[in-house]
């Protein structure tokens, strides 16, 4: 491990980590992650007030529908890949060229062929709307070099993360470098979609040169058909996952721009805005810890689930000191970072917050889905918590507005991601494990 890291822990934390090689990966390995969240925290929450409250919430509300609305076809360009190759990459090393192979070329044909669809889409629903079809066109343009993702996923299976922190750190802050710019030039509102775009696209080069850099060629990947069937075959209840995911995260938006307005969804998205910000926590817990639960499966099943049990005992003990004072400080935060054009988003804040405890528990279950196979169960729930949420919008968000849309969104992830588990006797356990992480406490103790 590190020594850097070793250095600024605490001696009886040291103590406890010497001599545990696996445990110093995850360690190292969140470390950086946590460096990488809390960079993009910080400075993405000043950059993210500042662009707020230049554009007033008509502006900002249509940028917000215009990302939402290719958000939705985010799923089709990344392929529900994601957790699929990493898996491949900890149990198969030797082959991993064409594993990277594979999944490059299935990512960029999916990246291609989301955006004419996305184009399509937007073009048959809006077809006045020129300043939205051109968000929408330069946003979705950059689904495209999402796919050297897959780098990132390398540096993931082997608990690297350094060097996609390095990378997309350093297009971020030129990104919003960028945007700084562009307030001060009181520049369209075209420009920030091209800030956005400018940032994927020095992410990916970013991570081919660091890729180069550790010794290795992307020209000596390999792919085959029968591995991205493979891919695809394992891929796709992730897929429909990942778009049903899309949909409870980000419909709520669109419905509210074709119901209420851009206005309202400028409201809406504000609040979320500083709900959805915590949501990268579990990211980085959980993509920490998903090699070590993958190698604790296939040697030692007791292991595996005490692992499981710890990881929602953590997931539950910090979502609660996030939700209860933002729920309690929302109009009063809400005010002093956008202003008081934005005072509506407050009681929108205090009801959606309580949305990341459900969330926090939806990606802690990721690696206990993957592991035994459960990928076409978290599938249905998460069909059934989409479909929920867009009925709860329907009948909520004309009565309530951003309000209706934000407990829309708390009633389905909560259904989605908990009490689903109890209908199905392999996930039942999961279930019970979920309700007895409240008390996080007493299963923290033997970390």
């Amino acid at each position: 491990m590190n020594s850097r890291w070793l250095t600024y822990m605490p001696a009886f934390i040291r103590k406890r980590v010497e001599g545990r090689e696996t445990l110093q990966k995850i360690i190292d390995n969140a470390g950086w992650l946590f460096f990488d969240k809390v960079l993009r925290m910080g400075v993405g929450l000043f950059i993210n007030i500042w662009v707020v409250r230049y554009l007033g919430p008509e502006r900002f509300g249509l940028l917000s529908y215009s990302a939402a609305f290719v958000a939705l076809f985010s799923t089709f360009a990344t392929l529900g890949l994601d957790g699929i190759v990493i898996r491949e990459l900890v149990r198969k090393p030797h082959d991993s060229r064409e594993i990277l192979g594979s999944a490059l070329v299935l990512r960029m044909v999916g990246g291609a062929c989301s955006f004419f669809v996305c184009m399509g889409s937007f073009l048959l629903l809006r077809q006045s709307d020129t300043a939205g079809r051109m968000l929408v066109a330069i946003i979705a343009a950059g689904m495209m070099f999402q796919a050297f993702d897959v780098i990132d996923f390398w540096f993931q299976s082997r608990m690297h993360s350094r060097n996609t922190v390095i990378a997309k750190n350093s297009a971020f802050l030129m990104a919003v470098s960028v945007k700084i710019g562009l307030i001060l030039a009181h520049a369209s509102l075209l420009m920030f979609a091209w800030a956005a775009f400018l940032e994927v696209t020095l992410g990916a080069i970013g991570m081919m040169l660091l890729y180069k850099k550790s010794g290795y060629r992307i020209g000596e990947w390999s792919s085959t058909f029968v591995r991205c069937r493979q891919m695809l075959s394992d891929s796709w209840p992730m897929i429909l996952s990942g778009l049903s995911i899309a949909i409870y995260m980000k419909i709520d938006q669109i419905m509210l721009g074709d119901m209420a307005g851009n206005g309202a969804v400028g409201i809406y998205a504000s609040a979320t805005k500083l709900s959805e910000i915590w949501y990268m926590i579990p990211m980085i817990v959980v993509s920490s810890v998903f090699p070590s639960i993958v190698q604790s499966k296939e040697q030692d099943e007791q292991l595996y689930h005490r692992r499981i049990t710890r990881l929602f005992s953590l997931m539950a003990g910090i979502s609660l000191l996030i939700a209860i004072p933002m729920s309690l400080c929302s109009s009063w935060v809400v005010t002093a970072m956008y202003g008081n054009a934005y005072q509506a988003a407050g009681p929108v804040l205090a009801v959606h917050i309580w949305a990341s405890l459900f969330v926090f528990y939806g990606v802690a279950q990721g690696p206990w889905d993957l592991s035994e196979n459960l990928t076409r169960l978290a599938m249905v729930r998460i069909v059934i918590g989409a479909t929920v949420n867009v009925l709860l919008n329907l009948w909520l968000i004309p009565t309530y507005g951003p309000i209706g849309a934000a407990l829309a969104t708390v009633v389905s992830q909560a259904l989605a991601a908990v009490f689903l588990n109890l209908l199905h006797e392999k996930t039942r356990p999961i279930f019970y494990c979920q309700i007895k992480s409240l008390l996080f406490v007493r299963y923290l103790r033997g970390l």
